[in-house]
């Protein structure tokens, strides 16, 4: 890590369409915003460059790992604007008839320094009565990953990761000082719990989070929730996108990750223990 800790990152906020060209041209201007308000490090949310629904099913644009155009596109940008970018998420064909879920971190050459793909799927039923079936066209992966960069370690994870803990402490204990959250959260679970779970992530680790999230309805009618954030590790709120088109900045000082773990030092503090269930018809052992 380099002796200057400080980082000025961005979350874009935009809404995809199915086409993958327009999607990317219109986030990569509002990168460039971005680019030009100071940021270094400049997040997309979850599937940016382009998706759809189709009644439960998620339908990302999707292209081969080799020739996928948005990541070649946003690797250009990268180049010419000598900045990192997380790719919140591209549609990657797996092979299989499937797609990864997939987020790359590219570096100011635009260099692929980091690949994950999604761990948890979003299988579910809600409420309001929207069914979503990820699994139907989407691939999980398996691994946990770290990106290099010289701000620390960036844990990466991707929307509905967010709902398990044990996740972002594991990357907090193998040197992740900022957690990544590139979402399209939908509108009716965002409202109940996005800015809750997020802080919860950042206090729990000590750690920054960056949470770049689409906003709008998506061709096929599927309703993200918007308010894109940056969290501090205390779980401060440093930036909110709303619920519009644009970008939000926040400067990070690095610092206060390690400040923030020595006042509470919880990931050095695991214990082991046994669960015991009790029969509920069992007496209890301060009655005896």
């Amino acid at each position: 890590m380099r002796d200057d800790v400080r980082l000025r990152v961005a979350c874009v906020q935009n809404s995809a369409r199915a086409d993958w060209q327009a999607s990317t041209e219109h986030a990569l201007m509002l990168a460039g915003q971005a680019v030009d308000d100071g940021a270094q490090l400049i997040a997309f949310p979850e599937y940016f460059s382009g998706v759809r629904t189709d009644g439960a099913r998620v339908v990302p644009a999707a292209f081969a790992h080799a020739d996928h155009p948005a990541r070649e596109a946003c690797a250009v940008f990268a180049r010419a604007r000598g900045v990192w970018l997380l790719l919140g998420s591209l549609g990657v064909e797996s092979g299989d008839g499937r797609i990864f879920n997939r987020a790359y971190v590219l570096d100011p050459s635009g260099a692929t320094v980091a690949i994950y793909d999604k761990l948890h799927l979003f299988d579910v039923d809600l409420a309001d009565g929207k069914t979503y079936r990820e699994s139907a066209t989407i691939a999980p992966g398996d691994e946990a990953v770290i990106a290099p960069t010289p701000w620390g370690g960036l844990g990466l994870s991707i929307c509905y990761d967010l709902r398990f803990p044990l996740l972002y402490r594991a990357l907090a204990q193998a040197g992740a000082r900022i957690l990544a959250v590139p979402a399209a959260f939908t509108r009716t679970t965002g409202a109940a719990h996005w800015h809750t779970l997020v802080r919860a992530r950042a206090i729990e680790t000590g750690a920054f989070v960056i949470a770049p999230c689409q906003h709008g309805t998506l061709e096929g009618g599927a309703a993200c929730y918007g308010h894109s954030l940056i969290v501090d590790p205390w779980g401060r709120v440093l930036a909110d996108g709303g619920e519009d088109d644009g970008f939000v900045c926040a400067d990070l000082d690095m610092a206060a990750s390690d400040a923030a773990r020595e006042a509470i030092p919880s990931l050095a503090s695991d214990r082991s223990f046994e669960v015991v269930s009790i029969p509920a018809h069992a007496p209890s052992a301060a009655a005896e």
